[in-house]
């Protein structure tokens, strides 16, 4: 019978000798792969001493913008939580109150804007879609924590520092 593809490989059915028969052989070469490894170099780290480098292309927490002024970049036009696959970003929108121009670059702003990490997917696409350059992913890790609850960001959680306050 012909074999369908050429990945079969012959048995070798010729019977054991002495050697074979004890599996000293065989044991040994398993015992000199232990040494080797044994005198290799260590992969672990020490994670709270020791930090490995990112990526340079690592996607970690979003951060909201701000401008030079310390206006919020965010204008709430939605299409970061469009382009999320995990439709893991909410927002609602507000029209801005006179003399409130310091706080806000445009008329509308988001005044709700949530982020549920434990949904996110880090993607970028919501960095990719945001024509004011208002969200993008930092080289933070999200924060262990054993309630969900913690993982749910919110727009002060996201926003970066005010410039002029710091």
């Amino acid at each position: 019978m012909k074999a369908l593809t050429n990945r079969a490989k012959a048995v070798d059915r010729r019977p054991m000798n002495f050697w074979e028969k004890i599996y000293l052989v065989a044991i040994f070469k398993g015992l000199m792969i232990t040494i080797k490894h044994f005198f290799m170099k260590k992969q672990t780290i020490n994670y709270p001493e020791e930090k490995r480098p990112f990526s340079p292309v690592f996607r970690g927490l979003h951060i909201l913008n701000r401008d030079e002024e310390g206006r919020e970049n965010c204008t709430a036009c939605g299409l970061c939580a469009l382009a999320c696959p995990a439709e893991a970003i909410t927002m609602e929108a507000a029209e801005r109150l006179p003399g409130e121009e310091h706080l806000y670059r445009e008329e509308k702003y988001a005044a709700k804007y949530e982020i549920n990490m434990l949904r996110c997917i880090f993607c970028g696409f919501c960095e990719e879609a945001c024509p004011k350059d208002a969200v993008y992913l930092s080289q933070t890790v999200p924060p262990p924590s054993f309630d969900r609850k913690n993982f749910v960001y919110g727009k002060q959680d996201l926003l970066i520092p005010h410039p002029k306050n710091k």
